[in-house]
């Protein structure tokens, strides 16, 4: 193993507001792992909804950033290296972690329950609480680095932790099983696409709404079938229609997934792309019987049935863009156009 930099290259995100707050910089200080921690040399990382979100603010519901904008609800710190997908390779350990360790190639955890060598109150998200991917390098608990034995790239292999966990999750909480029939909303987004792969490797039979120019490719990747995102989702399908609502999207609609699911049936989220505000007619979820699952700590089953998942090769990378890490700016551009299906990944080193 080559000698380690002194310093490193990467992106800081300097405050709320615009791409503007992004500081491409190359004199940041190594990280150096803690006890129970590893360095990992970044090879790649993904793009995703939580980074813009912090960076503007999204999250704070009391409209003061300075409050509450971190995904927690509680204050978010600057200066912070974002990124929570990263595929990279373990080049040095900190006490209590076996030096065996060095030279595996890894995938983080974003959902972090460990720091500093001790257990969290509350889950962190990586590139949140804590420094993420937005580097060369970044250090994280050895528990949340699991090797990964696949032929995939270094950039394939980063689009799956953030958004490939949140959907695994999405499934988990619900318990999608054979047989059940499944709605995706936001269908050809990271997440979207995700779960379209999972729940079918569950045995699920999945209906997905998205534009109709992404439908094929949708088809293509698991979905039996597609809603365009325009159209009234009780006209396309019926009430009392399928079993499980997988909804990354909330906004005006939000109220019609309640309706075609089945009695008994169960509603999971981890996003609102379409508007946080949603009015919900309590008549509908008692007397239908329904569950409610929002989703953003992962289940502790969760992210080793993803690398079971990527390694038995049940599900495969959407990589729609890739970019170098200077050029994030132009990444998050194209992110939020979302004429895109599956990941936007920034390439950070060579393998």
């Amino acid at each position: 193993m080559s000698q380690l930099p002194e310093k490193m290259s990467g992106v800081v995100l300097t405050g709320h507001g615009g791409p503007e707050q992004l500081e491409y910089r190359n004199d940041l200080p190594m990280p150096v792992p803690g006890d129970r921690e590893v360095l990992i040399q970044v090879y790649a990382t993904g793009v995703n909804n939580t980074d813009i979100n912090i960076r503007t603010g999204w999250y704070s519901k009391s409209g003061d950033h300075e409050e509450d904008a971190g995904w927690t609800g509680e204050a978010f710190y600057f200066p912070r290296i974002q990124g929570a997908d990263v595929c990279g390779v373990i080049v040095a350990v900190g006490p209590g972690v076996s030096a065996a360790r060095i030279g595996e190639r890894v995938l983080i955890e974003p959902c972090l329950r460990e720091k500093d060598g001790k257990a969290l109150a509350n889950p962190w998200y990586f590139g949140a609480e804590c420094d993420g991917g937005f580097a060369e390098y970044t250090t994280v608990a050895s528990r949340h680095a699991y090797k990964i034995s696949s032929a995939l790239t270094a950039v394939e292999l980063a689009s799956f932790p953030c958004s490939y966990s949140t959907a695994e999750n999405l499934l988990t909480k619900p318990n999608v099983k054979t047989g059940d029939t499944v709605l995706v909303t936001g269908a050809s987004g990271g997440v979207g696409s995700a779960a379209i792969q999972l729940a079918k490797a569950r045995g699920a039979r999945v209906i997905a709404i998205t534009s109709p120019e992404k439908s094929e490719e949708l088809l293509k990747i698991g979905a039996s079938k597609t809603i365009s995102r325009s159209d009234s989702v009780i006209d396309a399908l019926g009430i009392n229609s399928v079993d499980v609502v997988i909804d990354l999207v909330g906004g005006n609609q939000w109220g019609e997934l309640l309706e075609v699911l089945k009695p008994g049936g169960r509603y999971s989220v981890a996003g609102a792309i379409a508007g946080p505000l949603v009015e919900l007619d309590l008549r509908t979820l008692y007397l239908k019987d329904l569950s409610f699952f929002g989703c953003t700590v992962l289940e502790p089953e969760v992210f080793a049935n993803l690398v079971h998942h990527i390694e038995a090769g049940d599900i495969k990378p959407v990589v729609a863009h890739t970019f170098p890490l200077e050029q994030i700016v132009e990444a998050q551009e194209v992110f939020l156009q979302k004429k895109h299906t599956g990941k936007i990944v920034l390439s950070v080193a060579k393998p």
